[in-house]
């Protein structure tokens, strides 16, 4: 919609009526989500907000609470389109609920690497299982009436020097892979945003990037805007590129500095008119220009977020491996023990910008407790998992000033005089802008009565960057000053920083008065703006053999034990890679102690991202659930009891041991990040390598069994062809099938993947019934890239199953040069 060249001219009439200056301000943010309005052409604001997992708004804070979504890789191991355009358009809901007119998501980038640190935030190893996804997701958004946003434009797959590194990287990789997984967004589902990233491609930085305009502009046919990540334009020189608006603002690098550069001839007019234009026409669809009606007024898609997070949760989870042991029959157990860390405190979601704030979370020992009325549920942590802060429940924290439940927060001057003062009902704070002066404030000042639960010892501190106090009961205890870690950008530096800790004896039941006091000016001057400080517990680890021995105890007592492993906030966050894929503390140690004790173990996974589980064969069953949105506990009930199968399908490889993975590094080399091997990534680097991993890509169980049979492949009107397969459900119960289709050339003049993926279908049938299946296959399937997409002639290999080497039917398939089917 406003693509046409009537509706162009519109928009071109508009942009004439603004002097340069404005047409200038307009390119550039008017704060750190919102761009300018401009009053006489009848233009809003456009707002714009983080959360590909969950839509933020334009406030950090738990009093305007969001819908937390599974983690983008729950969703993409659904391989469900539905699935993904649901999610989208629950996002669009969301958005419009709290006035939000651009989602900065999908992100889809690919999981080059499994130390990427946004690898929870990201689809897939595989482009064409990213590209139908983000389609399908860009779809859900936008038929609701908001902005999609795919991101991060382009070969971003890293944290590590991510401001300045350069992703060295052939143009056949480029156009096979990473601009393969965009593409899809922006020529079937239209995209009305993309973002560019802040890496340089081949020693360009990417916001003056000439992919910027091909293919994204003039092969794909992009008319939306390109947004930036968030300060990745550096100079007037981007404003030459196909790159239309810079974020945050009002400051940054255009501005005055751009109006005098077009004034000098350095910049054409024509060139910010582009730019003007898009942003107008993005103001129309979105409904921020007067004159213009919305693409869509109402959402026309909305269902209850909450029922569809405990939905998609269930969609995605993957069930590694089951000896039989599950669904297990809830009203036979009388005990059940819940161990692990991330059992009480699981994660719903990865850190950075994709944080979201959810009403509620409902854990997995909450969500398996109501499930079992009948049977003792215990609990008991087993290993220490948290790194830094946990913030204090809100059910046991009393606003001194309100006597509600909550923390009070106040800002002071020098001469310790209230500046500005607020009631919240989280001990976890961000700033990003607002009314608090977190800039201008000698001292803030954090109060709370905390009523502890259990008896003991604590460690209560702050997690912040820069020097505080800790009062209890009015007087000092603690004083410090928390520095930076190396490496830390700012999304590390806000959302995982150092903690200051003091240990405190206390009694259940019995109030404790807490203060933190933090010197503002103590904050890094380059932060302005942008603030986070945490009040709460760090975890006690000091005696980490006698956790085990309680969980064991537990579990011996127990029918069955439910332990939940998982990793944290240091591990899996935007602003850093990984380090390694072992489960954080001694999660390895509790699981073999828990089975030598009760052999009748679950292990439920709940990471974002693949880690190494060396006890993976010993266990009854092994169940990924990722990070589960705020259903999780209540889906994992469902999928543990039987209430729902488990419909994930792994969407990246999973290896045995880090050692295995072929492709690996994510660290630069003097500012480089070098894609050496080209277009051999993710599943089709195993094959090539010759390494069996733990789990491979495709691979999923589920609570029933299978048969495949009659394969066909039928030439189709576009060039390409249809396969078609018989899925019979040979089990007693309804069940979820993902067929795949893979393609293989074992004779070619040109370098090849030992497979890849072609299309895809999942399929639900009941049980004793079947259905047939239709993939399409279309011809850029068979074609690589040079210099052009081409298509080499011959005899192709087509493989069909349930995952990447669990192919029973195969069949020859004979292409012509065009790539149509002989």
């Amino acid at each position: 919609m406003y693509d046409s060249a009537e509706e162009t001219a519109r928009l071109e009439e508009l942009a004439a009526k603004l002097t340069l200056p404005e047409k200038v301000q307009l390119l550039t943010g008017r704060d750190f989500w919102n761009t300018w309005p401009i009053e006489k052409i009848g233009l809003r604001r456009i707002l714009v907000s983080d959360g590909p997992s969950g839509v933020r708004g334009e406030v950090w804070d738990e009093r305007s609470p969001s819908l937390n979504l599974p983690s983008a890789t729950a969703l993409s191991s659904s391989w469900d389109r539905d699935i993904a355009a649901r999610y989208g358009a629950a996002s669009a809901v969301e958005a419009r609920r709290k006035g939000v007119d651009v989602v900065l998501g999908p992100t889809i980038n690919l999981h080059r690497s499994p130390l990427g640190g946004r690898h929870f935030e990201a689809f897939s190893e595989d482009p064409v299982l990213t590209a139908e996804l983000a389609a399908a997701y860009v779809e859900g958004v936008q038929a609701n009436g908001v902005g999609a946003t795919p991101k991060h434009y382009i070969a971003n797959d890293y944290e590590s020097e991510r401001f300045t590194a350069s992703t060295e990287v052939s143009e056949r990789a480029l156009r096979e892979l990473y601009l393969l997984a965009f593409e899809k967004s922006i020529t079937e589902a239209h995209a009305w945003l993309v973002m560019s990233s802040y890496n340089s491609i081949n020693g360009t930085t990417a916001t003056e990037s000439e992919l910027l305009e091909t293919p994204l502009n003039s092969e794909w046919g992009f008319d939306g805007v390109v947004i930036s990540d968030w300060t990745a334009v550096r100079t007037v020189e981007s404003a030459k590129a196909s790159q239309d608006l810079v974020m945050p603002g009002p400051d940054g690098p255009w501005g005055a500095a751009l109006v005098a550069a077009v004034e000098a001839g350095e910049v054409s007019e024509e060139a910010i008119d582009r730019k003007v234009i898009r942003i107008l026409r993005l103001a129309a669809r979105v409904g921020a220009l007067e004159g213009f009606a919305p693409v869509q007024a109402a959402p026309v898609s909305a269902e209850d977020g909450i029922a569809f997070a405990r939905t998609a949760e269930a969609a995605g989870s993957v069930l590694l491996s089951n000896d039989g042991t599950l669904p297990l029959a809830a009203a036979d157990l009388r005990k059940v023990a819940v161990v692990g860390h991330n059992g009480l405190q699981a994660r719903t979601q990865g850190g950075g910008s994709a944080t979201v704030l959810p009403e509620r979370i409902v854990t997995p020992l909450e969500g398996l407790t109501a499930a079992l009325p009948d049977a003792e549920v215990t609990y008991s942590i087993g290993a220490v998992v948290q790194e830094g802060i946990a913030e204090l429940p809100l059910e046991e924290i009393v606003n001194p000033s309100t006597s509600e439940p909550g923390m009070l927060v106040r800002f002071l001057d020098e001469d310790g005089t209230e500046m500005f003062r607020e009631d919240r009902r989280a001990t976890a704070l961000v700033y990003f802008g607002g009314d608090a002066p977190i800039d201008t404030s000698h001292r803030m000042e954090l109060s709370m009565t905390w009523t502890p639960t259990r008896s003991g010892d604590v460690l209560f501190g702050f997690a912040a960057v820069g020097h505080g106090r800790i009062l209890v009961g009015g007087e000092l205890v603690h004083e410090e000053t928390s520095e930076e870690t190396g490496g830390m950008d700012l999304g590390a530096s806000l959302l995982a920083p150092p903690s200051i800790v003091t240990p405190l004896t206390v009694a259940a039941g019995e109030p404790v008065d807490l203060t933190v006091e933090f010197d503002m000016k103590t904050r890094d001057a380059s932060m302005a703006g942008v603030f986070g400080i945490t009040a709460g517990l760090e975890a006690d680890n000091s005696d980490p053999e006698a956790l085990i021995a309680e969980a064991v105890a537990a579990a011996a007592d127990a029918d069955v034990a439910i332990v939940v492993v998982g990793t944290n906030s240091r591990v899996e966050s935007e602003g850093f890679d990984r380090k390694d894929l072992d489960l954080p503390g001694r999660q390895d140690d509790l699981v073999r102690a828990v089975l030598a004790a009760n052999p009748n173990t679950v292990v439920v996974v709940n990471s974002g991202s693949p880690v190494v589980m060396p006890w993976h064969d010993d266990v009854k069953a092994l169940l990924l659930t990722y990070f589960g949105g705020q259903e999780y506990g209540n889906a994992l009930a469902d999928l543990l009891f039987g209430a729902a199968e488990p419909g994930g399908r792994l969407p990246t490889t999973w290896p045995e041991t880090l050692s295995d993975v072929p492709v690996l590094d994510v660290t630069p080399k003097d500012g480089l990040v070098a894609y050496d091997e080209g277009i051999h990534i993710g599943y089709r680097a195993w094959l090539r390598a010759g390494r069996i991993p733990a789990f491979e890509f495709g691979h999923g169980l589920g609570y029933t069994t299978w048969n495949l049979d009659g394969l066909t492949a039928t030439a189709a009107a576009d060039g390409g062809f249809t396969v078609s397969v018989d899925v019979a459900n040979t089990g007693a119960r309804e069940g979820k099938q993902v067929v795949q289709a893979y393609l293989s050339r074992s004779e070619s003049a040109v370098e090849r993947p030992a497979r890849w993926l072609a299309g895809f279908a999942p399929v639900v049938v009941a049980a004793g019934e079947t259905r047939t299946v239709v993939i399409d296959v279309p011809a850029r399937a068979f074609a690589h890239w040079d210099a052009g997409w081409q298509h080499e002639a011959g005899a192709f290999q087509l493989h069909v199953g349930t995952s990447v080497t669990q192919t029973p039917l195969e069949a020859d398939v004979e292409l012509a040069s065009d790539g149509s089917l002989v």
